[in-house]
């Protein structure tokens, strides 16, 4: 496996691992895909790298900037794939947005499905286990659904089926 493909995993499943735990994404980890990418398009490429890791880094981020406008996503999810738009290039950018909308979607409704299949069994969280009624921003937040898997499974299905 390539330093990309390792970079890739690493970062994905910080970010993973973040954004289930947390519902955020620290951001740590988009700076670090942003630094592994440029890092690594400028070693695999010299200076034409950087042009590359930057425009990937522009589509990245305006490939889920409109839906963050539309308060559909989080910021820590434009800013994620950013940093994997420097690591990839615009041109695999484009395949990882793709898989990653594919993925998206699937996932998406696979929770709503459970949410719905566990919803006669609880009632909609009012307030948190020590019993202090917990905020409308703490209630949208158990409500969403975390995007960095989608993103993580999608940057990497791309790497794995590149031609």
């Amino acid at each position: 496996m390539s330093v990309q493909v390792w970079i890739s995993i690493a970062v994905g499943m910080a970010a993973v691992i973040d954004d289930l735990s947390r519902r955020h994404i620290a951001n740590w980890i988009p700076a670090a895909a942003l630094a592994g990418g440029f890092g690594w398009q400028i070693g695999m490429h010299g200076w034409a790298g950087a042009g590359t890791a930057t425009i990937g880094t522009v589509a990245g981020f305006a490939v889920f900037l409109i839906f963050y406008l539309l308060g559909g996503m989080g910021g820590g999810d434009v800013k994620l794939m950013a940093g994997f738009g420097a690591l990839l290039g615009p041109n695999q950018l484009l395949a990882a947005a793709l898989w990653t909308g594919a993925v998206g979607g699937i996932l998406a409704v696979g929770a709503l499905a459970w949410k719905a299949l566990r919803r006669p069994f609880r009632r909609p969280p009012a307030e948190n286990a020590a019993g202090v009624e917990l905020s409308q921003e703490e209630r949208e937040r158990a409500a969403s659904i975390p995007y960095a898997p989608a993103i993580a499974l999608g940057v990497w299905l791309s790497l794995a089926t590149r031609g």
